[in-house]
């Protein structure tokens, strides 16, 4: 054991969810005469939502701070030394030390670790595109993106935004944008928005979002960001068309931050995330952990490791690191792949495989899709909603479910996520003892009137 002022060193890189986390936890576990954390964020904030910026930009959620779960002086309160703006530049592993810059005057210094704590994150995909650089082109990762994105939206003069890509980010953020009152134009280069479902649910999607007033545009590759004379974009130009512009979002999704731990020679899978064991340890190595959005999981359904950078996840990492690296265990078994999101009031949802992942893993299955309503038809406010379903062929075992409509849709997809993390089959789903009352749902609920119809189709296969 190293020793700092006969203590061990913790050192955390990155102080958003999963490194607050795990620091939070590792302070619980050991006092400051045990245990000293050092941990460093690049950025002006700690501990925040990410996925509520689309909201606060949108005017949902009335202030910045809102997003904000924990200061950087509660985290210093309690006795971790958190220093903002200042970003790690090189780990090297075999001399147990990290190379920090502040960013603001350039002085960097080398800290020493006896444990480590890799939450680095993800970085939005920026295409290198002509253009993509100019002014009133905005990406929304951080705090510092969604203020930068609310201030060009206060001062520009012209009301038409162009949201690229459709994905969460984008489909959030067209929200956004229509409820600040521009005119919303989505252009995706996949065959419907939303490709985390099926083609044929991502339809329903994107008839809805026309419904609302959103252009969508389809199947169309973004070539270049054109400008005006003052260097402020002015238009979004695909290989067929040119779309107006006072304001561009890049929605196109996120890559794990690695290069960090790549150039340290740390363990990556195929999607460029860290490998880690069930305790969040890199592979490999006893006193370093990684969680958040820079590592892979394991899918619990397919048995392969998968890429979902997502809150909740990172949260739960870092409450898994912070134990272990506190001298506790605990570990994080795999997700499902569960996640909601809307847009105005549409609500999207989906766990498990979609019949892609299906088919890449070699699973062969059964689908169903059926149509119902959120509470009994006949009770004021019931919504349509549609249900598509996926179950093993001849076991029966759930696979994937996906959910499409009004409100009280999107968090029956809870009901899958719990069946798929049992095991369960669509026949032993059909028996769940759901709550009923009219206000709430129909007799049948709709995701298990879908298993019942699944049920039947695997009987017949």
């Amino acid at each position: 054991m190293s020793v700092h002022q006969g203590r061990e060193r913790l050192v955390v890189v990155g102080g958003d969810a999963a490194g607050m986390s795990a620091a939070s936890q590792a302070r619980r576990m050991k006092g400051p005469e045990e245990l000293e954390i050092v941990a460093f964020e690049r950025g002006h904030f700690t501990s925040y939502s990410a996925c509520g910026i689309p909201y606060w930009v949108g005017g949902a959620v009335a202030e910045r701070d809102a997003l904000i779960a924990r200061t950087p002086e509660e985290h210093r309160a309690r006795g971790i030394d958190l220093r903002l703006r200042t970003e790690v530049t090189e780990l090297d592993v075999s001399g147990g030390r990290v190379r920090a810059r502040d960013v603001d005057s350039g002085a960097e210094s080398w800290t020493s670790y006896d444990r480590l704590v890799i939450a680095t994150g993800a970085r939005p995909v920026r295409p290198e595109l002509p253009g993509a650089d100019a002014l009133g082109v905005h990406g929304v990762q951080t705090l510092d993106d969604g203020q930068a994105l609310l201030d060009t939206l206060a001062g520009v003069r012209g009301r038409r935004a162009v949201v690229v890509g459709a994905g969460y980010i984008g489909v959030e953020m067209a929200e956004a944008l229509i409820d600040r009152g521009f005119e919303v134009t989505v252009v995706n280069r996949g065959k419907e928005p939303m490709s985390t479902l099926d083609p044929d649910m991502g339809r329903l999607v994107h008839r809805a979002m026309e419904g609302l007033g959103i252009t969508m545009v389809n199947d169309a590759e973004v070539t270049k960001i054109l400008t005006g004379p003052d260097g402020r974009v002015r238009a979004v130009a695909t290989q067929h068309a040119e779309y107006p512009a006072d304001v561009v979002v890049l929605g196109i999704g996120v890559r794990p931050q690695t290069a960090l731990a790549h150039a340290a020679g740390l363990p990556l899978g195929a999607h460029g995330g860290l490998l880690t064991d069930l305790a969040m340890r890199v592979r490999g190595h006893e006193n370093i952990w990684a969680g958040g959005d820079c590592v892979e999981v394991l899918n619990l359904v397919s048995g392969q490791e998968q890429y979902v950078p997502l809150g909740t996840h990172a949260n739960k990492h870092g409450q898994v690191i912070g134990t272990n690296a506190g001298g506790g265990y605990a570990t994080f078994p795999g997700v499902v792949g569960t996640a909601v999101s809307k847009v105005c009031d549409l609500e999207i949802a989906r766990t498990g495989l979609r019949e892609k992942d299906a088919r890449r893993v070699g699973l062969r299955y059964e689908t169903v899709t059926i149509e119902s309503t959120s509470r009994a038809g006949y009770y004021p406010g019931a919504a349509p909603m549609t249900v598509k379903m996926l179950a093993e062929r001849r076991t029966g075992r759930l696979l994937g479910v996906q959910i499409v409509g009004r409100e009280g849709a999107a968090k029956r997809v809870d009901i899958a996520a719990v069946a798929l993390t049992a095991g369960l089959t669509v026949e032993q789903m059909t028996a769940l003892d759901l709550g009923y009352a009219p206000p709430f749902s129909p007799v049948w609920d709709p995701v298990l009137v879908a298993a019942r119809k699944a049920a039947a189709k695997v009987r017949e296969s």
